[in-house]
């Protein structure tokens, strides 16, 4: 059985990805990068989500000679050409604060009307080998920005997009409900191919 290790101290991302290995009756081993505690977090200096994923999945693979994943994701808004985008986590200058990320793009957005809302959730998934084999997959999640939160699920900007074809917004729908249609879960999803490719 192969070892994959997946680039991420997300104890729900790892439980997501070894579920759709799993579906698709691939028998190779998921752990996360807490099974490796000596391995250094990697920079994100990327100017895409695709190049941020390679980064963090090609550093982990030269660390530990596993094959590695890495995903990188976040909230590209039609009106501010695809912004926030890679700087989804820190947009209001500290990362990982979704409340202050939240209120900052909710001003910045105060007077564009409805039909201007759209935006998408975006997921790069990246599948690097020890021998620099290279792969990377994506997914969207389309829908309009609400004007205020709602829902209690979920994290950073879910409860302002509400999926296109969806009366509530990601933060109002169940996990399963999100999963079956969101951006990791289709770029997860992508990846199952991949892996069949390279590793068996």
């Amino acid at each position: 059985m192969t070892r994959l290790i997946l680039a991420t101290r997300n104890a729900g991302k790892i439980t997501e990805l070894r579920a759709i290995l799993a579906d698709a009756g691939l028998p190779h081993e998921l752990v996360g990068a807490d099974a490796y505690p000596d391995v250094p977090d990697v920079k994100e200096t990327g100017v895409t989500f695709a190049e941020n994923a390679l980064l963090k999945a090609h550093a982990l693979a030269r660390a530990t000679g596993l094959p590695a994943v890495a995903d990188d994701s976040g909230l590209c808004v039609d009106v501010l050409n695809g912004a926030p985008g890679i700087f989804s986590a820190r947009w209001s200058g500290t990362h990982g604060n979704d409340r202050a990320n939240l209120d900052l793009l909710l001003a910045q957005l105060s007077d564009i009307a409805d039909e201007h809302r759209g935006a998408y959730f975006a997921c790069a998934a990246a599948l690097a080998l020890p021998d620099g084999t290279e792969r990377v997959v994506e997914g969207h999640l389309t829908g309009t920005l609400r004007h205020t939160p709602a829902g209690t699920g979920g994290f950073g900007y879910d409860p302002i997009l509400q999926p296109d074809g969806e009366t509530r917004t990601c933060a109002e729908l169940t996990a399963d409900e999100k999963n079956a249609i969101s951006h990791r879960g289709k770029a997860f999803r992508a990846l199952v191919p991949v892996v069949r490719e390279l590793l068996g």
